[in-house]
């Protein structure tokens, strides 16, 4: 798929309501401490990228998903910071249950398709996130992160 090393594989799920809003959850602490994002994760051992999705999600924010489907594929070279370096798999669903809980490590808020909190996403989401969310359509990018996880270029792949 690509000539980067890949050590950590992640997903990202990103739920839909009929009020035409996406579930962010705002991280309390660890990658991504401060910044809005779909709920999500690292894919454990001897486990699926959906039965991980499902996992993180209902970890995270105390919902059930089913129905997902998968979007595509986000993948971030960091040579500076190895440990950020991962392929993650992008869901999408409208397809959920149960009531919003807070976690120890985030909690979760319904934003406007329309009008997300970009200011305070990371750098990357502002190119591919729309797409995703508006059109439901496929995403595939590879973003370059410098040694203070900034975006430095991109490439669709």
């Amino acid at each position: 798929m690509s000539d980067y090393n890949f050590p950590v594989t992640t997903n990202l799920c990103y739920i839909l309501n009929d009020n035409n809003e996406v579930l962010l959850i705002m991280k309390k602490r660890g990658v991504g401490q401060g910044k809005w994002n779909g709920p999500g994760g690292k894919v454990g051992e001897n486990e699926s990228i959906e039965e991980s999705v499902i996992r993180e999600v209902e970890e995270e924010t105390g919902l059930k998903v089913g129905n997902l489907k998968n979007k595509g594929v986000l993948e971030f070279v960091a040579p500076a910071k190895p440990a950020i370096q991962s392929r993650c798999h992008i869901f999408i669903t409208r397809d959920y249950q149960g009531d919003l809980i807070e976690s120890e490590e985030c909690y979760g808020r319904w934003h406007p398709v329309n009008n997300l909190p970009f200011e305070q996403m990371w750098d990357d989401d502002v190119i591919w996130l729309g797409k995703l969310l508006k059109q439901e359509a496929e995403v595939r990018y590879r973003f370059f992160l410098d040694k203070d996880e900034k975006l430095e270029r991109y490439e669709e792949i």
